[in-house]
C-alpha cells in the first residue's frame, strides 16, 4: 500500500517537474517582472516620502472660544481640497507620488497643554487659511519639534513609554458617538469631549508627557470609496430594499405576445412584468433601533472621509512610571464608544505576551523593547501606518465629523487650567497710518 501511494506522489511530482521544464521560460521572466514592479514602486514612493518637507505649527487658541467643535469640522474639511483625485501615470509610476497627510496633535507636559499640526511645507499655507478662516483669533507658529527635545531612543536607562495605535473595530461606514451627542440647547449642559483629556494632561507632574497624535489623509479614488457604497449596501439591506434587476427573457418575451394576441378577443392581455409589480412586497417597517442605525449609517458616509488612526505614547521617568495616567486617557476614548455602531480598539500595543514569551522571559523583554521602541520612532516620523504610504494599508475612515469630535480647540466649557492660550491679543494697526 505505501509502495502505491509513493509510487503515486512521485508520479505526481515528475509531471510537474516536466510541466515547469517545458513553460518555465515564460513564467520565469513573468515572475521577475511582477517581483521587480513592486520593488521598484516601493522604492521610488519611500524616495518621495523621505523627500518631503515638513512643518511644525503651534496653534494658540484664545481663553474664550464660543465655537463648537462644528468649526473644526469646517477645517477638516477644507484639507480635503489636498487630494489630488488620483496624480496622472508619470508622477505615480516614476516619481512615486503619494496622497499627502497630516497630523495633528495634542501634547500634555507639567507646564501646559498644547496644540500643534505637521503639515508638509507645501500645504503649509492651507492648513493655516483654514484654521484662521474658523478661528480668526488664533495664533500660528512654525517651531521647532518637540520631539527632539527627549533622546533620539526611547526607552532608555532613565526614561519609560507605553504607547498604542487607535482604530475603529468595527466596520468604517458605522460611526461613533459624536459632538453632537454631546451638545445641549442649555450652555450649562453642554458638554466638551475633549474635557477628560485635557483635564488628564493638566495634572500630569515634572517629566510627564502624554502625546497624541491624529494622523489623516484624504480617500478618494485611489481607495475607492469602498466604504461608501458598503454603507449604502448596508442600508439597502435594512431596508429591504432589492437592487433592480434588467435580466430580459426573449423567449418568454415571444411566449406572452403570442398569448395575448391569439386570446385577445376573449381575455384581456396579461404581461408577466405586470404581475411582479403586483406581488411586491410592501415598504418594510423599520424598528426604532433599525431607524437610528440607517440615519447613523447615512450621516456618516454623506460626509467627507479620511484614512486616519490615533496614536498614543506616554513617557515618564522609570522610577516614578504611572500607568493610572494610561488609563485616564484610554479610558477617555471610551466616551466616543457605542455598542451598537462603532467604537475605538487598541492596535500594535507596547507589550507582548504569549506561551513561548513566558517560557522564554528574555525573549519576551528583548521584543517589547522593540515594539516601544518602533511606536516611539513611529510618533517621531509621523509615520502614516507601518509602511509609511509605501505599501497598500488598511486603515480606519473617518468623516470630518468624526475627526473635529476628537482634535478641535476646547471651548469655554473645558476647565483644564493649563491649555496653552494666548496671553495677549494682538490687534492690527490702524487705517492710515504714516510709515515715514
Amino acid at each position: 500500500m505505501f509502495n502505491n501511494l509513493y509510487d503515486i506522489f512521485s508520479g505526481v511530482l515528475n509531471n510537474i517537474y516536466n510541466v515547469f521544464l517545458a513553460v518555465w521560460w515564460l513564467i520565469l521572466p513573468l515572475f521577475l517582472f511582477v517581483v521587480g514592479w513592486r520593488l521598484w514602486m516601493i522604492y521610488i514612493r519611500t524616495l518621495f516620502v523621505k523627500n518631503i518637507e515638513w512643518k511644525l505649527l503651534e496653534i494658540k487658541i484664545p481663553k474664550e472660544i464660543l465655537k463648537t467643535p462644528k468649526a473644526m469640522e469646517q477645517v477638516f474639511a477644507s484639507l480635503y481640497s489636498s487630494y489630488s483625485y488620483g496624480p496622472n501615470k508619470y508622477a505615480k509610476y516614476w516619481d512615486g507620488k503619494v496622497e499627502p497627510w497630516f497630523s495633528f496633535e495634542m501634547v500634555g507636559y507639567s507646564g501646559g497643554v498644547y496644540f500643534y499640526a505637521y503639515v508638509p511645507d507645501k500645504n503649509k499655507n492651507m492648513v493655516e487659511s483654514s484654521v484662521y478662516s474658523q478661528y480668526p483669533d488664533a495664533e500660528i507658529s512654525e517651531i521647532d519639534d518637540y520631539t527632539d527635545l527627549l533622546p533620539a531612543y526611547l526607552p532608555n536607562e532613565v526614561y519609560d513609554i507605553w504607547g498604542t495605535e487607535l482604530h475603529l473595530a468595527n466596520e468604517n461606514y458605522l460611526p461613533i458617538r459624536t459632538y453632537f451627542y454631546f451638545e445641549e440647547s442649555d450652555e450649562d449642559k453642554r458638554l466638551d469631549p475633549l474635557s477628560a483629556i485635557a483635564e488628564a494632561m493638566s495634572k500630569l507632574k515634572k517629566d510627564e508627557l502624554i502625546w497624541l497624535q491624529l494622523l489623516i489623509s484624504p480617500t478618494g479614488e485611489q481607495t475607492g470609496n469602498e466604504w461608501v457604497k458598503e454603507g449604502r449596501e448596508k442600508i439597502d439591506k435594512i431596508v429591504g430594499r432589492k437592487k433592480e434587476e434588467n435580466k430580459k427573457e426573449p423567449f418568454l418575451d415571444i411566449y406572452s405576445w403570442s398569448k395575448n394576441f391569439l386570446w385577445a378577443p376573449v381575455e384581456h392581455p396579461t404581461w408577466p412584468s405586470l404581475e411582479k409589480k403586483e406581488k411586491e412586497e410592501k415598504p418594510k417597517i423599520l424598528s426604532p433601533d433599525e431607524q437610528e442605525l440607517v440615519k447613523a449609517i447615512d450621516n456618516k458616509i454623506s460626509r467627507l472621509g479620511f484614512e486616519a488612526f490615533i496614536r498614543f505614547v506616554y513617557i515618564d521617568r522609570r522610577d516614578s512610571f504611572s500607568p493610572a495616567n494610561v488609563g485616564a486617557v484610554m479610558g477617555a476614548f471610551h466616551q466616543f464608544n457605542t455598542q451598537n455602531l462603532n467604537r475605538f480598539k487598541p492596535k500594535n500595543i507596547t507589550f507582548f505576551d504569549s506561551l513561548f514569551a513566558r517560557i522564554f522571559s528574555r525573549y519576551k523583554n528583548f521584543r517589547v523593547l522593540l515594539k516601544k521602541r518602533r511606536m516611539f520612532d513611529y510618533y517621531k516620523q509621523r509615520k502614516f501606518g507601518k509602511y509609511n504610504k509605501t505599501r497598500k494599508e488598511e486603515f480606519s475612515i473617518l468623516n470630518t465629523e468624526e475627526l473635529a469630535t476628537i482634535f478641535h480647540f476646547p471651548t469655554i466649557m473645558v476647565g483644564a487650567p493649563k491649555v496653552r492660550h494666548i496671553e495677549a491679543k494682538k490687534g492690527s494697526p490702524p487705517p492710515g497710518l504714516p510709515i515715514e
